[in-house]
């Protein structure tokens, strides 16, 4: 066969293929969510003089393009095996696949981030905690990342650098370090949350440390063993799945749980939404914005102000079991200023639980 002829049949097939995808592009209805990514995927973009002439519309076209490619989940899948198995690439989207563990890539230290967690921190302490607070105490989640600072391969940033400038910025509350209390195993290799059954030792030091005590006889119980977090989705690899385990007790099957966002009781642990899109909001229903436990068992008094953030959802129950009521506070959906109006801070205590990643971005905090 002559090359001419060679040429015009790989021209052939390279046209037909994109006119089969252009058509298959066309054709196929757009989708609105990406489930392995769990995000929502960009829609056709509306059309007008003024976005065409000014160039947003072909910015937000392209977008779109990418996002509603036909088998775009199979090409992901196909871009991921070649960059890490074949080319050997550290890492892929933004994350390092490390002894079959995704760990995110946090660098480097925002501090203008950190400065303005600290602003709303102060604000809340001005507002409503100066005078009225029992305690006022914070604590900081290590990301994954922390446990690879000597592994030259991944970039990390300087943690001490970290946990220092935040201390340095809010000298009105007392710092518990739980970093001597977490492994890498204590965390999910598919996502960036700890597992339950790993933070007991957390639990109890930051309990110790605010002068209670919690339950020892918890009961783990096995929810799935064919977990896949968000890292492994945002990955597209194929990254083995894991056991996701929760941890029961008697009083813990005691507490009621209550919802003020949506006005309604729910339970400590969510097995539908543990069945939903996002396994992790198995633990108090995934991030609500306020929320209470009360603990009839409780044998003290103690009450306790929980800000935090998703890492907060799995720890609270264990928390739970050494206050008679706690209540957990996500200002990320729930604006700070107007907290005065709705919480009675009087004689609580108060924790600032918050992991280095929602820090070191932090421009969701209100």
């Amino acid at each position: 066969m002559s090359d001419q002829r060679k040429n015009k049949i790989i021209v052939f097939v390279m046209g037909f293929f994109l006119f089969s995808f252009s058509i298959g592009a066309l054709l196929k209805p757009d989708d609105k969510i990406s489930l392995s990514e769990r995000r929502p995927l960009k829609q056709f973009p509306a059309l007008d003089s003024a976005s065409l002439l000014s160039g947003k519309f072909m910015e937000q076209f392209d977008t779109y393009a990418v996002d509603q490619f036909p088998l775009r989940e199979s090409f992901r899948s196909i871009y991921s095996t070649v960059s890490i198995d074949l080319l050997h690439k550290s890492d892929i989207e933004g994350l390092y696949l490390k002894e079959s563990n995704a760990v995110a890539m946090e660098y480097p230290i925002q501090k203008d981030s950190l400065e303005h967690a600290s602003k709303v921190f102060r604000r809340i302490y001005d507002t409503c905690l100066m005078g009225k607070a029992e305690h006022i105490y914070f604590s900081v989640i290590p990301d994954k990342s922390y446990f690879f600072q000597e592994d030259s391969s991944v970039l990390t940033m300087d943690y001490t650098d970290f946990f220092q400038t935040l201390k340095e910025l809010n000298p009105q509350m007392d710092y518990i370090d739980i970093t001597p209390f977490l492994e890498l195993p204590d965390y999910y290799r598919t996502d960036p949350h700890w597992r339950q059954e790993e933070i007991i030792s957390v639990a109890e030091h930051l309990a110790d440390s605010m002068g209670t005590s919690i339950s020892n006889n918890f009961r783990p119980q096995i929810f799935t063993e064919n977990f896949r977090g968000t890292y492994a989705g945002q990955s597209a690899k194929a990254i083995p799945e894991e056991s996701l385990y929760y941890l029961t007790s008697s009083a813990l099957e005691q507490c009621t749980v209550f919802d003020h966002q949506n006005n309604r009781e729910i339970s400590m642990y969510d097995f539908a939404k543990g069945n939903g899109k996002d396994p992790y909001e198995l633990f108090l229903s995934g991030s609500l914005s306020y929320i209470t436990i009360e603990n009839p068992t409780a044998m003290t008094d103690k009450e306790l102000i929980l800000f935090r953030d998703s890492f907060g959802s799995s720890i609270a129950p264990l928390l739970a079991t050494g206050y008679q009521k706690i209540t957990l506070l996500d200002i990320r959906y729930l604006p700070s200023y107007s907290l005065s109006s709705q919480i009675d801070f009087q004689n609580k205590d108060v924790l600032f639980l918050y992991s280095t990643s929602v820090l070191n971005h932090s421009e969701t905090l209100k």
